[in-house]
């Protein structure tokens, strides 16, 4: 057991946290005559080592899951969905909701191809939820943070909130609340060849060097954001707004999660540094749910096909189940850390 704890350990800290990498930084910057104990380099330290760490684990996650995905267009996702009733059908579709897009925006544009081809409008929800907030690029990710326990039962809450969510939608009837013009959209089913080893290569490579394009801002300000939090702010101020003490933390970082726009990628050297300074665990994995599950223009995106009644019944029930996962958190704190 204890030579499986050191390759644990090993695994999480050089290969998943590239510590390795920190410490490479920190000797460069020392040999440049940089103070080490200085904030302005602490700060350079972070930024460049969360920055590189995040290309290299993002350009990884994203060639293997698109590499998965290729197995999975949306032609073959809704048949595989309409496979299935009942809550089997939100669980299919929860657990298909990992192996597709990054972000709430580009789920989407599924969610919509999925309602007009018929599936119930709770299957299609609980994708919707499940697809930004537990891809398979979060459980890597929140391994090199918080550790494979926190990541995987984070996942696993995660899909758990999908398949509520959607299941309630459904019992609530909200489907009379979808647009018309999605309802009755012409369905288009084409047939389209199985591609060969070399395309389904071909297309991670492209997937790849798109989603870097796309989030690249984002981890830039993400990591800028982190390396401030981490340096410069007071850990008190953290310790005193986002800390377990406070027993609205929970709600407050909910809140200011959902106006906000990033994916995963964004949020994880904010989480960081937040769990750094003496955050809440479940202060911290609130904001990243609702940041990644209900941002502003995946919200404005969505007001499009559906209508006001249903957008605001997704948006309650998503934020009362981050609320509560994140209490779950904080109240397991100690068993988690």
């Amino acid at each position: 057991m204890e030579t499986l704890s050191l390759i644990g350990a090993f695994f999480q800290d050089q290969i998943l946290g590239m510590k390795w990498l920190n410490q490479a930084i920190g000797f460069c910057l020392a040999r440049m005559g940089m103070n080490p104990d200085s904030i302005w380099t602490g700060s350079l330290q972070f930024f460049l080592y969360d920055t590189i760490k995040i290309f290299v684990l993002l350009s990884v996650l994203i060639f293997l899951i698109s590499y998965i995905q290729s197995y999975f267009p949306p032609e073959r996702t809704k048949k595989i969905l309409g496979n299935f009733h009942g809550i089997w059908a939100n669980i299919i579709s929860a657990l298909l909701g990992t192996v597709t897009p990054f972000c709430s925006c580009s789920s989407i544009p599924l969610f919509m191809g999925f309602t007009s081809a018929g599936l119930p409008i709770g299957v299609t929800f609980s994708f919707l939820i499940s697809s930004p907030m537990v891809d398979l690029g979060s459980l890597v990710l929140l391994m090199s943070i918080f550790g494979a326990k926190i990541a995987v039962v984070y996942v696993i809450l995660g899909l758990v909130v999908a398949v509520i969510g959607g299941t309630v939608l459904e019992k609530l009837g909200m489907d009379r609340y979808v647009e018309d013009f999605i309802k009755n959209a012409p369905l288009v089913d084409t047939q389209t060849a199985i591609p060969t080893q070399k395309e389904r290569l071909s297309f991670a490579k492209q997937q790849v060097l798109s989603t870097i394009q796309k989030v690249a801002p984002y981890i830039f300000v993400g990591v800028g954001i982190g390396a401030i939090i981490h340096n410069v702010i007071p850990q008190t101020w953290v310790e005193q707004i986002l800390g377990g003490n406070n027993p609205f933390a929970v709600i407050l970082a909910t809140l200011v999660g959902i106006p906000m726009y990033a994916d995963i990628f964004g949020t994880i050297p904010v989480a960081e540094s937040l769990l750094y300074k003496g955050a809440g665990l479940g202060t911290i994995l609130s904001f990243m749910m609702a940041v990644t599950t209900l941002s502003l223009p995946s919200m404005i995106m969505l007001k499009k096909a559906v209508k006001p009644q249903l957008l605001t019944a997704f948006v309650a029930i998503c934020s009362v189940g981050i609320i509560l996962v994140g209490y779950f958190f904080n109240f397991f704190h100690a068993f988690f850390l």
